[in-house]
């Protein structure tokens, strides 16, 4: 099997959730329409389709970390808990990484190790009556500052197939890192297509099309 991946949702942070749904109702235009809790990880999420062209299968992810939940007894995935992450969610919400589904997952774990790459295992989770598995590395981080992908694949039904339109799609994704060169070898034994990568500081870039105009969110070394 040939591997193939591409774009299934950026990840977009915030302190709080409410604080994330407020930037995006004032920024984006868009109350997301979905979303729950993570018991694995002790996070909860606010979600909403941004397909489109070139990004069929695509949604749009607001998490953070649950208030209300029992500790994970784990480190908690896209570098949560790490405190440089917490500090920089503190001055406000922002765009920190994007996940990638695929169709072999485990072939894909393999293709990066062979490359000395440590993606992490593939875990199973879940949130309501969806159920996937997904890269998590033991120490939660993100790799080349979230421009590498975490990869996922699902097992039946996909965000998108209950999610009504929200009006917003996404347009590019461009991939910043000062090691432009291993990131596209990675990205490329991955099959992921899609995205434009450049070589500079580290950097994630999405544009997307939204009810209040075109928005282009940056993580800006996050």
């Amino acid at each position: 099997m040939t591997l193939a991946s591409h774009v299934d949702h950026l990840v977009f942070a915030a302190r709080t959730l409410d604080e994330g749904v407020s930037w995006c109702r004032e920024t984006l235009g868009v109350v997301p329409a979905g979303g729950g809790e993570h018991t694995l990880m002790g996070t909860h999420n606010r979600v909403f389709r941004i397909d489109g062209p070139g990004f069929e299968r695509a949604y749009f992810e607001i998490i953070a970390i649950d208030a209300a939940a029992a500790a994970p007894g784990r480190t908690r995935w896209f570098d949560l808990d790490d405190e440089r992450m917490r500090s920089m969610l503190a001055q406000g919400p922002r765009l920190i990484h994007f996940v990638a589904s695929t169709n072999d997952v485990d072939a894909a774990i393999a293709a990066l190790a062979a490359r000395g790459i440590d993606r992490g295992p593939a875990i199973a989770a879940t949130r309501g009556d969806l159920r996937w598995r997904i890269t998590v590395r033991p120490d939660g981080r993100r790799l080349f500052d979230g421009a590498l992908p975490t990869l996922i694949q699902w097992d039946g039904a996909h965000p998108c197939e209950t999610l009504p339109a929200s009006g917003a799609t996404l347009q590019s994704l461009e991939l910043w890192h000062p090691k432009a060169d291993a990131l596209t070898k990675a990205c490329d034994a991955i099959g992921l297509a899609g995205v434009e990568l450049r070589t500079g500081d580290a950097n994630l870039i999405a544009t997307l099309g939204t009810p209040k105009g075109r928005v282009r969110l940056e993580s800006a070394g996050a």
